[in-house]
């Protein structure tokens, strides 16, 4: 009963909605009643309800409903004073206008007793009236009139109701309840039978559920990372639900808000609630030139709740990790810095002249001659001269460095030898006559694979700077290609992480490097799994032609080259793997997890076709429970729970789908591909020159400028060709209309750097195409 300005029941005080813990009935009573949401430990408070505009004798009806759209009852049972049958009544006396409850406890209900206990609390709401404001079936929910005298259901209304209870406890959700007021006025005969509008509680949570607890963040292995993500992050919380939580990285200035992103992984990435393993997001700007600080949270999707934040820090990227860059802008010697200060030798014996130093180097004074040389430097000039004249006959620069074998070992400030500086430097020729000459004399090898400061050797060098007729050359003088860098990186390692596959099949040429392709580095990555890590098709291939292990795991959790391009997203690498490689699609990792159970918990529908296609079993569980026992239930609870004793399922694929889409292809149903709205490609012509003008003065500006937009649009690798340009902004904006980009895209690229004058600019003089494409299907490679 509700009328204008009549009387009408509020909640004053709500519930705490986290914090209490529904018991079982084998642990006895509650220690203390549902408090309030404003309960505090020196001013409790309980939840309570007010009937406005009226005074007088009232009874207030208290139920627990479920947390949907369109309540229902709920099996659980309200226990303490002034409770019986699951709900609890109380009478409102005359001279008061609201009434609290201060020891209200829930009573969990066993799982195999839902169904049961459910039945009964319908037909008891039937009986009483007081199912009005809660759905239990159609053909009773429209007799929720008032009741003077308890009403028996027919053996037909009694059907519907026990029918009704078992689809309904399956649904059900005992990690929450809501409280369900109903108040009933006096009538003529002095019963209450004159019942308002119901009001409805926020939702409780069991403390003892993982969606209920609060966030928390227990530790981190890493507390900072690149601006370019992507880095693997372990992470230790109290618990949660898999499904249903996230890591959220964001940043705030004095205006609020400036950034946010989201750490990168999968349900199959949550450790039995305790544990996180996820990669870190890309920061806004790619050019970061200092370090910053952001935070990170916990969030959980259902209710956004978050944890505490705990602070991260973005570092700017190196470019130039392995130093070659920068050893090769370091200042070389003109020929001049040899040739001596004007002496008669010149740097260079001549005769009985000025000899050599001892290490064969120029010589600085360079003085007449007359000086008597010393027996052994006379032998070594002689050597000199010897090999000055079969070059001068031959016109082999091998003929002068055979001379100098006592000098191939000495190391400049970095430890690069002369070998290494030939390759860093790029001198081909220098590199094979060194290595052809080094190879040459017995016992030399270890020249050939001196280790840098860095631990590299010039094949390592010669494979990072893709120098293939360099590389060519060491292999043919026979280099070490088992040793390994700082990172454990064989050259076969670094040659897989190239788009370009040239170097890694010339080294896979050699038999003792295609044996190499099941040994991990450091990080324990196979050359296949760093191939899929750096996306390179070409190079996949190329290990798979030359008989990769195709099923061989990583070391940190046993993944398989399908499973990390399953992590990825990317179906070329996985259909690559599946048909070319004969990939096993039920290959497990450590925890017993499948490339199936990993695609559908990204929600990837390609991915799950493609598998699906493959053989993959949707019905294949991980070693992950599906479900937790309360391991807080004594022995009585435990009997009765004895449906869940023994053996408890692990997850499925099926259990890990996130949509109804996935559902489906996990369930045998043929992938239908989706129509989208995508503009058609290169429409850049369609902006003006004043407009390119305006957008290039844009782009200058510090936040979101051109050298982020260019690492967001994938064309980073060019940055410093367009720093060479007096308008690097417009070189951008060229290079990318000339590779088919679109003004969509830009316009998501810039709103991706955070730069809003270019956004603004561009929505304002264009109208966004509009194209109807449709997604291939499911044959062949899926892009």
């Amino acid at each position: 009963m509700r009328t204008v300005d009549g009387p009408y029941l509020r909640i004053v005080e709500q519930p705490k909605q986290r914090g209490f813990r529904f018991r079982y009935g084998c642990e006895g009573p509650s220690h203390g009643g549902l408090p309030g949401a404003s309960s505090e430990k020196n001013r409790k408070s309980y939840p309570q309800v007010k009937i406005c505009n009226y005074q007088g004798a009232a009874r207030v009806v208290v139920q627990l409903v479920t947390n949907t759209v369109k309540p229902h009852l709920h099996a659980h049972s309200l226990v303490g004073k002034q409770c019986d049958k699951g709900i609890c009544i109380a009478d409102l006396q005359p001279k008061d206008s609201s009434i609290s409850f201060p020891n209200l406890g829930i009573l969990h209900v066993t799982k195999k007793n839902v169904s049961k206990v459910l039945e009964e609390r319908m037909i008891e709401a039937y009986r009483m009236g007081y199912n009005y404001g809660i759905s239990i079936h159609p053909e009773i929910d429209v007799l929720q009139g008032e009741v003077r005298v308890s009403r028996e259901l027919t053996d037909a209304e009694r059907s519907l109701v026990s029918n009704v209870s078992i689809p309904q406890s399956k649904e059900m959700d005992l990690s929450v309840v809501r409280l369900m007021f109903t108040a009933f006025l006096p009538d003529s005969d002095g019963g209450f039978s004159r019942r308002l509008e119901p009001v409805i509680s926020d939702p409780i949570f069991d403390s003892k559920a993982p969606n209920a607890s609060n966030l928390k963040i227990v530790r981190m292995d890493r507390t900072a990372g690149c601006v370019t993500g992507g880095e693997e992050v372990y992470l230790l919380c109290d618990k949660v639900q898999k499904d249903d939580i996230q890591v959220r990285f964001y940043e705030e200035d004095e205006t609020g808000l400036t950034w946010e992103a989201y750490g990168d992984f999968s349900p199959t990435d949550v450790h039995r609630q305790f544990a996180i393993v996820f990669k870190t997001p890309k920061y806004r700007d790619q050019n970061l030139q200092k370090p910053i600080s952001v935070f990170v949270q916990l969030k959980r999707k259902s209710d956004n709740e978050t944890s505490d934040p705990k602070p991260f820090t973005y570092h700017p990227q190196i470019i130039d990790k392995e130093e070659v860059q920068r050893k090769r802008q370091k200042t070389l010697p003109n020929f001049q810095d040899y040739s001596g200060a004007g002496g008669g030798a010149g740097g260079m014996f001549r005769g009985g002249g000025g000899g050599p130093t001892a290490g064969g180097g120029p010589s600085g004074g360079g003085g007449g001659g007359g000086c008597v040389l010393e027996p052994h430097l006379a032998e070594l000039a002689g050597r000199q001269a010897q090999a000055l004249f079969h070059y001068t006959v031959s016109g082999d620069a091998r003929m002068l460095l055979a001379p100098q074998r006592p000098l191939m070992t000495t190391q400049d400030e970095n430890g690069d030898t002369g070998l290494h500086l030939g390759v860093i430097h790029s001198q081909t020729d220098a590199v094979r006559y060194l290595a052809q000459v080094i190879s040459a004399l017995p016992g030399e090898d270890d020249v050939l694979n001196m280790r840098n400061d860095l631990y590299q050797t010039p094949l390592h060098l010669a494979v990072l700077t893709q120098q293939k007729e360099a590389v060519e050359a060491l292999l043919e003088a026979k280099v070490d290609v088992m040793l390994t860098d700082r990172h454990g990186n064989m050259a076969l390692h670094l040659a897989a992480q190239q788009k370009e596959d040239s170097v890694l099949r010339l080294l896979l040429k050699h038999k003792s490097v295609a044996q190499l392709t099941s040994i991990p580095n450091t990080a324990g990555l196979c050359p296949l799994h760093l191939a899929v890590q750096a996306n390179s098709l070409s190079c996949v291939r190329a290990l798979l032609d030359a008989g990769a292990d195709v099923e061989v795991q990583e070391l940190t959790c046993g993944r398989t080259a399908l499973h990390l391009a399953t992590e990825l997203g990317n179906l070329s690498l996985a259909g690559c793997l599946l048909l070319e490689g004969n990939a096993y699609a039920d290959s497990v990792t450590y925890n017993g997890s499948t490339p199936l159970h990993i695609s559908a918990g990204r929600d990837s529908t390609k991915l799950c076709a493609l598998l699906m296609a493959a053989g993959a079993d949707p019905h294949k569980e991980n070693f992950e429970p599906l479900f937790f026992k309360d391991d807080e239930l004594c022995g009585t609870c435990e009997e009765e729970e004895e449906e869940d004793e023994g053996y408890i399922p692990g997850t499925t694929p099926l259990n890990m789908a996130t949509s109804p889409e996935v559902y489906d292809i996990l369930n045998g149903e043929a992938y239908q591909p989706t129509t989208i709205v995508v503009p058609p490609q290169g429409d850049m012509k369609s902006l003006s020159s004043d407009t390119k003008q305006e957008l290039c003065q844009a782009l200058e500006e510090q936040t979101g400028g051109w050298e982020s937009l260019a690492h967001a649009l994938g064309l980073g690798i060019l940055t410093s060709t367009f720093r060479l340009s007096s308008c690097p902004a417009g070189k951008l904006l060229d290079s990318y209309e000339v590779s088919g980009g679109t003004v969509r895209e830009l316009v998501e690229g810039l709103k991706h750097v955070g730069n809003s004058s270019a956004v603004c600019l561009l929505q304002a003089v264009c109208k966004e195409p509009e194209a109807v494409h449709t997604t291939p299907q499911l044959t062949g490679n899926i892009n």
